[in-house]
């Protein structure tokens, strides 16, 4: 049985004032038994304004953030799945990575995810957003192994992207992580429906730890975000959810639910090639 703990965040656009808080949530979580805790995207700043990024945010080689999380790792004996970073990048545009990282308990770091989909979006007249302005998208799939199961990586709107959980299912990922920062709007409508379809789509579990709550911001809009961190069966159950405020979600994970879930309903292997779309005057033979 893995004990997973589930950290969610209401992080401002400070990463020194943000880091005690995860730190605190981490040790919380190990002391009730979590051999693996995951935080939320942008665990160490979110924020709106591009010039308030380019003051506090680090490229990963010195950012303390990551430095001191892995550290905590170490100390703590666990796993952990750094939701994401928001880290600066050597790029000629400028633009910063959405990056998740998956920590050894010896504090290495083990793989690492950029953030693919870019949320470029308007949810309403008063609600848009254009990740792609200050974010590089990801290129690769990433899937590392653990002694506990295979996790499969993705950050928040990748979850709209179907294929690439199927993807990494396919590849032999047992765990899919989705660590985000929903908007409040789309989260009340879409997030949960979303979840477990990954998670019965794939016969994964699907852990999901989230920002929550109005985000605290010295410079640019206040963000809100929707919280309700979620872990999700196989099956496609919701065993456990993160409400709306900060705090630690535990919740145990029993591996050979994964191979039950596909045993019951094979998909998986089920993939046939598809032709077409034709026209209406097309005659299938």
């Amino acid at each position: 049985m893995l004990r997973a703990g589930l950290i969610q965040l209401n992080s401002s656009d400070d990463p020194v004032a943000n880091l005690p808080q995860t730190v605190t949530y981490m040790r919380g979580a190990a002391k009730e038994g979590a051999t693996f805790v995951l935080t939320p995207e942008v665990t160490n700043c979110v924020s709106a304004s591009r010039s308030r990024q380019q003051q506090v945010l680090h490229h990963e080689t010195d950012d303390p953030t990551l430095a001191a999380l892995r550290r905590e790792a170490e100390d703590l004996g666990v796993w952990l799945l750094i939701g994401s970073l928001a880290v600066k990048t050597d790029d000629p545009d400028g633009r910063f990575a959405n990056r998740s990282f998956l920590v050894s308990p010896e504090g290495g770091i083990v793989a690492r995810y950029d953030k693919m989909h870019m949320f470029d979006v308007e949810i309403s007249e008063s609600e848009s957003y254009r990740e792609s302005a200050g974010y590089r998208p990801g290129r690769f799939a990433v899937a590392p192994r653990t002694p506990f199961a295979r996790v499969g990586m993705t950050v928040c709107y990748d979850l709209r992207f179907p294929r690439l959980y199927r993807h990494l299912a396919q590849a032999g990922a047992d765990i899919l992580t989705v660590p985000s920062a929903f908007s409040p709007v789309s989260g009340a409508a879409h997030w949960e429906t979303l979840l477990r379809a990954r998670a019965i789509e794939t016969g994964c579990f699907v852990l999901a730890p989230a920002q929550c709550g109005t985000h605290d911001a010295q410079e640019g809009k206040a963000r809100q975000t929707y919280g309700h961190s979620l872990a999700v069966s196989p099956w496609g159950e919701v065993l456990a959810d993160g409400g709306d405020a900060p705090g630690v979600v535990i919740v145990d994970v029993e591996m050979s639910e994964v191979a039950e879930a596909r045993g019951r309903i094979p998909s998986l292997g089920h993939d046939r090639p598809i032709e077409g779309p034709f026209d209406d005057e097309h005659v299938a033979e």
